[in-house]
C-alpha cells in the first residue's frame, strides 16, 4: 500500500513479498501447445523487475509533465489495479462466476486521463478503459469503484451502475454514461454533448456540467474506421470550422489492431493530422510522463479555445481481444511475446525505478498487495444476488418519471405576439402542415430548453415547410440545421439530451433513419436500461414518412415500413391521421419525454400534410382549426370514429384516411355501420384503449398502409387472437414490394376501393 512521505512523495510500505511461481502454464487445444498469456504476462512483471529486464524508456518529459512522484505512484496503483481486475476477470469466467473478458491490459496508460479530466468533464468510454475509471474514482471521496467493478463482473444486481444487466464502465457520481461493447457508435452522442455546453450557456440554461467543461470520448483504432466514428468526427471538423464551440476530446489508443485485422501503420495519423478544425495530438501509452504532458495540453486548448482535438495514444493489446480470442491462430508466438516486452506495467515501473522514486521490492509489493486486495473483495462480490425474473431485468427499460414539470402555457399576449399575423388563422380549417407548425411554435415558448434540428429545418424550413418560421422565432441556438449524417442528427440528439434539453430532431424521409438506427436502437433506446434510469436521453424524433406521394417512387422518399421501430423496448411510436390528431399527439410526446424522460419516434404521414378534404373535393373535412395550446391526446388513447359495435376497422395514417371514406361507402351503398378506430400509437400497442373501443365487436378489419410482412397489423392479429377475437379477423395490407414512381405508385398499397371491397366481403 501507499504512504506519503515527509517530503510529499510516495513510498510503497514494505511487506512480505509473494512470488508466484514462474513455471509456464500450458493448455492444449486443437493439437498445438499453447501458452497461458495472462498467467505469462501475470509472472513476469514479478520476473522481469527482479531480474532487471527492463525495457528502454525516456525521462525527457519527467520534469515537463509536472507530475510529482506521488502522482506518478498514483498513476501505477491505477494500472495495477486495472490489470488485477482483469486477470480476475478470467479467473472468475473459469469458475462460471463471471461472464465477461474483454479487458484493459495494454491500454493501462488510460489512468493518465483519470488524473487529467475533471469529475464535471462528462467522460464517454470504450470497454478499454479500467485503469481511466479507477484512476477517476479516486478523485471522488468514498468511492468504491473497485468492488463496485467486481460487481459488474459477477453480474451482480447490486452493481451500482447497469444492476447486473451488463459489465459496463459507467457510473453516475464520476460522470460516464455506460456504455456496451462500442463500435465507435458512442462518438456522435459525446460530440452532441460538447455542442450543448456552450448551447447551455448561451442560452442561460442549467446544464448538466459546469459551462467550462469539456467532453473526452474514448475508442480504439479499429473503431476509427466505422462510419459512425468518421461521421462524427467529421461533423465536429465542420462544426469547429465554422468556429462552432465544441470543447470535445477524442482519445484513439491506437493498439494496431481490431481483434484480428491489423492497423496498417500511420493509417490513423495520416487522416487526422491536417484534418480542418480538429487539433491532433501524439500521446505515449506506454510512457505516463509524456502522455499526461500532451494530455495536459491536449485537454487545456478543448476547454480554453472550445475546439475539438485528437489524442492519438499508441498502446498494445496484451491477452488478445478477449478470453475468447486464440490470438496465436493469426499471431506467431514470437508476434505474442514481443507485443508482451512493452507491457505498460513495466515501463512505468522502469520510469519510477530509473528516478530512483522505487526499488523492485516496492513495486513488486505493491503488485501482490492489490492482487491480495482484489481476491478478497472478488470472495465477497460473488455472493452478492443476481438479477433472477423478467420483471427485475426489465425493471430499467422505462425510466422513472423525472421531477420535470411541464410549464403552463404562456399568456395569450406573447403568443399573439409571437404568431404575428398567423394568429388570426387560428380559427380557420388549416392542415397537418401548418398545424404541427404552429405546435412546435407553441411548445418551444413554453419550454426553453427544446431545439429542433436537422438537414434543412432552419431557413428552408424543412422539405415540406414544417418547420418554416421557427428559426426567425427562436435564433440559430435552437433551430439550426445540421450535416447531411443521420448518425450524427441523431446521436447530438442523444447528447444534448444528457446535458438537459429536449431535442426534436428531424429526420427527412422515414428511410434515412436506416443509415443511423443503432443510435435509437442501440444507444438511446438502452441508456436507461443499462444504468439503472440513472442516465436518460429523452427526446422526440420526427420523420416524415410513409407512402401515397403522388409522383414519388423508391424506396427513399415513399417508404411504407416501420419495422424497424416495432421491436425496440420501450421505445414510444406514434403516428397522427389529421392536423388535430397531430397537434394532441405531438404535444403530448413532448410532455412524455420531459416528465418521463421517454424516447419517442413521432411519424408524420407526408401525404397527408396538405390534405384538406376527406370524402370529395373542397369538402374540407380533413382540416381542423387549431385546437388550442393545452390540447393533448392521453399516452395510449385510441381515436374511434362511429358507433357501431359490430363492424370495426382498426387502422392509423394515411389507413384512417382511407378507411374512413370505405366506411362511409359501406354505410351509404350497403347500408352497414362501421366503426373505424384509429390507432395513434403503434408502439407499444395501446390494448387496454382496444378493449374497451372493441367492445361488442363480431368482425374486425385491419387496414395497414404498411407492408404485409413485419407490419404492425401481424402484431395487432396477434394480440387480437390471444384476447379472444379470434373469429372474423381479416386484413388489407400494402404487398411486400417496394413503391414505383408515376402512376403505379400506389398499386401495391391499400386503396379506397380495395377496403371498400374487403369491408363489404367481411361485414356484409
Amino acid at each position: 500500500m501507499l504512504y506519503r512521505s515527509g517530503d510529499g512523495s510516495c513510498r510503497a510500505t514494505r511487506s512480505v513479498i509473494y512470488l508466484p511461481s514462474f513455471l509456464k502454464s500450458k493448455a492444449k487445444k486443437n493439437g498445438k501447445i499453447m501458452f497461458n498469456r495472462a498467467e505469462i504476462i501475470d509472472q513476469n512483471f514479478s520476473k522481469r523487475i527482479i531480474n532487471g529486464d527492463l525495457p528502454q524508456v525516456s525521462l525527457a518529459d519527467c520534469d515537463a509533465s509536472g507530475l510529482q512522484s506521488h502522482g506518478a505512484f498514483d498513476l501505477f496503483e491505477s494500472q495495477v489495479i486495472s490489470r488485477h481486475l482483469d486477470l480476475k476477470a478470467r479467473k472468475l469466467r473459469e469458475k462460471g462466476e463471471g461472464f465477461y473478458t474483454i479487458g484493459s491490459s495494454g491500454h493501462e496508460g488510460n489512468a493518465v486521463f483519470g488524473k487529467l479530466m475533471r469529475l464535471s468533464d462528462l467522460a464517454f468510454c470504450h470497454y478499454r478503459s479500467g485503469a481511466f475509471m479507477i484512476q477517476r474514482s479516486k478523485q471522488l471521496p468514498g468511492a468504491t469503484y473497485l468492488y463496485d467493478q467486481l460487481l459488474s463482473q459477477v453480474a451482480s444486481s447490486e452493481d451500482p451502475i447497469s444492476g447486473g444487466r451488463h459489465k459496463v464502465f459507467g457510473s453516475l457520481p464520476l460522470g460516464v454514461p455506460p456504455q456496451t461493447s462500442t463500435i465507435a457508435s458512442h462518438l456522435p452522442k459525446a460530440m452532441g454533448m460538447a455542442l450543448g455546453i456552450r448551447k447551455a450557456s448561451d442560452l442561460e440554461l442549467e446544464g448538466a456540467v459546469p459551462r467550462d467543461a469539456v467532453v473526452s470520448c474514448s475508442f480504439g483504432d479499429a473503431s476509427f474506421n466505422h462510419s459512425t466514428a468518421q461521421g462524427a468526427i467529421n461533423t465536429s471538423a465542420w462544426m469547429s470550422y465554422q468556429n462552432i464551440p465544441l470543447p470535445l476530446v477524442y482519445i484513439c489508443e491506437d493498439n494496431n489492431i481490431g481483434i484480428s485485422v491489423p492497423t496498417p501503420r500511420g493509417w490513423v495519423k495520416e487522416n487526422m493530422l491536417h484534418k480542418p478544425g480538429i487539433r491532433y495530438y501524439e500521446g505515449d501509452g506506454l510512457n505516463i510522463f509524456q502522455l499526461y504532458k500532451v494530455g495536459a495540453e491536449a485537454c487545456e486548448y478543448a476547454r480554453t479555445m472550445q475546439k475539438p482535438v485528437f489524442l492519438h495514444v499508441k498502446t498494445v493489446r496484451l491477452m488478445g481481444h478477449a478470453g475468447s480470442d486464440v490470438e496465436s491462430s493469426y499471431h506467431s508466438l514470437k508476434k505474442i511475446t514481443g507485443i508482451e516486452r512493452d507491457d505498460p506495467l513495466i515501463h512505468t515501473a522502469t520510469l519510477l525505478l530509473r528516478l530512483g522514486w522505487a526499488t523492485p521490492d516496492e513495486l513488486i509489493s505493491i503488485y501482490e498487495t492489490v492482487r491480495s486486495r482484489i481476491d478478497r473483495i472478488a470472495e465477497e462480490a460473488v455472493k452478492r444476488p443476481k438479477l433472477e425474473t423478467a420483471v427485475e431485468v426489465m425493471d430499467s427499460l422505462v425510466p422513472a418519471k423525472s421531477d420535470n414539470t411541464w410549464p403552463i402555457a404562456p399568456e395569450p399576449e406573447q403568443r399573439k405576439e409571437l404568431f404575428g399575423k398567423q394568429w388570426s388563422l387560428m380559427q380557420e380549417p388549416q392542415q397537418m402542415s401548418r398545424l404541427i407548425n404552429w405546435t412546435l411554435m407553441d411548445e418551444m415558448l413554453r419550454l426553453e430548453s427544446m431545439v429542433v434540428f436537422g438537414e434543412d429545418v432552419a431557413q428552408k424550413g424543412g422539405v415540406y415547410n414544417v418547420t418554416a418560421g421557427l428559426k426567425q422565432a427562436y435564433g440559430v441556438r435552437r433551430v439550426f440545421n445540421s450535416i447531411l449524417d443521420e448518425q450524427s442528427i441523431l446521436g447530438t440528439a442523444i447528447g444534448l439530451a444528457h446535458n438537459r434539453f429536449l431535442p426534436v430532431p428531424e429526420i427527412q424521409f422515414l428511410a434515412y433513419v436506416h443509415n443511423a438506427e443503432d443510435q435509437i436502437r442501440g444507444e438511446a433506446a438502452t441508456l436507461s436500461f443499462f444504468s439503472q434510469g440513472q442516465y436518460t436521453n429523452p427526446m422526440v424524433i420526427r420523420i416524415p414518412g410513409l407512402a401515397y406521394q403522388k409522383g414519388f417512387g423508391g424506396h427513399f422518399h415513399n417508404d411504407n415500413s416501420l419495422t424497424v421501430f416495432r421491436d425496440i423496448p420501450s421505445l414510444i411510436m406514434v403516428c397522427p391521421s389529421s392536423g388535430r390528431e397531430a397537434v394532441g399527439l405531438l404535444r403530448r410526446c413532448l410532455r412524455l419525454a420531459w416528465e418521463e424522460q421517454r424516447v419517442i419516434i413521432f411519424i408524420e404521414p407526408i401525404a397527408l400534410y396538405r390534405t384538406r378534404d376527406l370524402l370529395e373535393e373542397n369538402d374540407g373535412l380533413w382540416a381542423s382549426s387549431y385546437p388550442g395550446v393545452d390540447f393533448e391526446i392521453p399516452y395510449g388513447e385510441v381515436g374511434v370514429h362511429g358507433n357501431d359495435e359490430q363492424c370495426v376497422i382498426i387502422t392509423y395514417g394515411n389507413g384512417y384516411w382511407l378507411s374512413r371514406q370505405a366506411a362511409e361507402d359501406v354505410r351509404t351503398l350497403n347500408n352497414t355501420n362501421v366503426k373505424v378506430i384509429d390507432l395513434r400509437w403503434l408502439a407499444p400497442l395501446p390494448t387496454e384503449s382496444l378493449v374497451k373501443a372493441l367492445k361488442g365487436a363480431k368482425r374486425i378489419l385491419i387496414v395497414d398502409e404498411c407492408r404485409k410482412t413485419g407490419s404492425v397489423s401481424e402484431e395487432l392479429t396477434t394480440w387480437l387472437v390471444e384476447a379472444g377475437y379470434s373469429q372474423g379477423i381479416s386484413r388489407v395490407t400494402a404487398t411486400d414490394s417496394f413503391i414505383p414512381l408515376g402512376k403505379a405508385s400506389t398499386a401495391t398499397l391499400p386503396s379506397r376501393e380495395s377496403i371498400y371491397r374487403a369491408a363489404v366481403k367481411h361485414f356484409c
